[in-house]
């Protein structure tokens, strides 16, 4: 018997679907795996930061003998800060100007942090006045009355208008009132007798260079990572930075010394909770040098400046250490005291 016509099935074949392209909503999942761990390892960050700011000075101040301060762990956070306000806010006004002159960049650009940059700043300027009112078992308007007090309602008013500035169209006039808290800051941290104001004047000037270097850093970073699909011009952006870099590093190296040299003896560098903590300080910026120049040789070497980027990263991640100790110095004891016991 031959066989009849093949019978049709009674549900016909579905055309076959293309498959559909990869678009942003799908690459949201990615972005979200990718995001959950940062997240999670940038909260880590700052709960082990507030814990070394909190406890920092008592731990660098165990067994030496000195007097322990009112507030030191609340004083600590609370510049750390105030430093890093300054920090962003000085860096991307700086960084702004480099990347202006980069041939062949987008036109796209990163968000601005210095407005909440300086209201934060702000912020924890009034929070140490009312840490200075509590300790000092004072009124808020005594506490204004006193040296300290009054530099730190500058400091705040200043961090203020600069933040205004900011927001407006014309963001580069936050310099003028972010020059005045600096000059305030380094005041407040010399209300010593013995050459108070070459102290303040070295202060003014690494300062200054350690919150460009870092805030600079940080806004590249950022920039590079959004120009990432435009290597030509996020190598160009790192290398301007770099060559900025190189004097500020002079900067921070000279003014770094002299402060030391004026400020601790040397009988008791290993005795003092300022002494210790200057060595942490001096150990970090060790590293952060070193990061730096791998960085500087491999965005010369290298066409890409991917591994350049990812190594400066990792220099970023000590210079926040490095913000931290730094407030961490300026609320230990003067350690003339306990060399002349």
């Amino acid at each position: 018997m031959l066989p009849g016509p093949p019978t049709e099935s009674a549900e016909p074949a579905e055309p076959a679907v293309p498959a559909a392209p990869v678009g942003p909503d799908d690459a949201a999942p990615d972005r979200r795996r990718i995001a959950v761990p940062v997240l999670l390892a940038a909260l880590a960050a700052g709960a082990l930061a507030v814990l070394v700011a909190l406890a920092g000075p008592g731990f660098m101040a165990r067994d030496t003998g000195e007097l322990r301060i009112p507030g030191a762990g609340p004083t600590t956070l609370l510049r750390t800060v105030l430093f890093a306000a300054l920090a962003l806010h000085l860096g991307e006004l700086a960084a702004t100007g480099l990347i202006r002159p980069v041939r062949g960049r987008p036109g796209t650009a990163v968000r601005g942090w210095s407005v909440h940059a300086s209201l934060a700043g702000a912020a924890a300027a009034a929070g140490q006045i009312v840490v200075l009112a509590t300790v000092s078992d004072l009124g808020i308007s005594e506490t204004y009355g006193t040296r300290e007090g009054g530099l730190l309602l500058l400091v705040a008013n200043g961090l203020v208008l600069a933040a205004g500035c900011a927001a407006s169209r014309r963001p580069r006039l936050a310099l003028a009132p972010l020059a005045v808290v600096i000059g305030a800051e380094a005041l407040r941290a010399h209300p010593e007798a013995y050459s108070p104001v070459a102290g303040a004047a070295l202060t003014v000037v690494h300062l200054t260079a350690a919150s460009l270097w870092t805030g600079g850093l940080l806004y590249v970073l950022r920039t590079m990572w959004l120009w990432r699909d435009f290597p030509v011009a996020a190598r160009a952006l790192l290398g301007r930075y770099a060559r900025l870099a190189v004097w500020l590093y002079v900067a921070l190296a000279v003014t770094g010394t002299l402060s030391g040299l004026r400020r601790l003896p040397v009988d008791v560098v290993f005795t003092s909770a300022y002494g210790r903590t200057l060595l942490v300080k001096l150990a970090l910026m060790v590293v952060v040098s070193a990061l730096a120049v791998a960085a500087r040789r491999r965005l010369s070497r290298d066409a890409d400046p991917a591994v350049a980027h990812r190594i400066a990263r990792r220099e970023q991640a000590v210079l926040a250490l490095v913000v931290l100790v730094s407030a961490v110095l300026t609320v230990v004891p003067d350690p003339h005291w306990l060399s002349t016991r």
